[in-house]
């Protein structure tokens, strides 16, 4: 895979995927920045975000639950000194459907924390993340 990064104006960037994708990259005001764009660390969780989506949603999918709406909210803390790398990030996991069944859920979520997600691999080496599954009937 390939990326690359490239600078516009001030603290403000646009990253581009290897497949042609954009993705405007910046910094807040009370750092220096314009505040237009996402940092690059709010994009980590929405990569974590994503990533785990993917699998979840697919597993469920396998598991023919009828899932209406589905979504991820991703909460990390820093560490306060530089790198400042994440060091507790918490999803919760809101899915929304009939006649759920939660062990297939709580399944799918596992699966992708344990084995098919590579965000998740990858900032568990410095992140203790935890997860939280709610389900409502739709």
């Amino acid at each position: 895979m390939d990326a690359k990064v490239t600078w516009k104006t001030g603290l403000s960037f646009t990253g581009e995927t290897g497949s042609g994708f954009q993705i405007p990259l910046g910094t807040a005001v009370d750092h220096g920045g314009d505040g237009s764009a996402p940092g690059p660390m709010e994009v980590v969780l929405v990569a974590l975000g994503g990533c785990t989506a993917m699998d979840v949603i697919s597993i469920l999918e396998k598991k023919q639950q009828k899932v209406s709406g589905f979504e991820i909210k991703v909460h990390g803390d820093r560490a306060e000194a530089h790198p400042k790398v994440y060091t507790d990030i918490t999803l919760e996991y809101i899915v929304t459907g009939t006649n759920l069944d939660p062990e297939a859920v709580k399944r799918a979520v596992e699966l992708s924390e344990t084995k098919y997600c590579s965000v998740n691999a990858m900032l568990k080496k410095t992140a203790n993340v935890t997860t939280k599954v709610t389900l409502k009937e739709a």
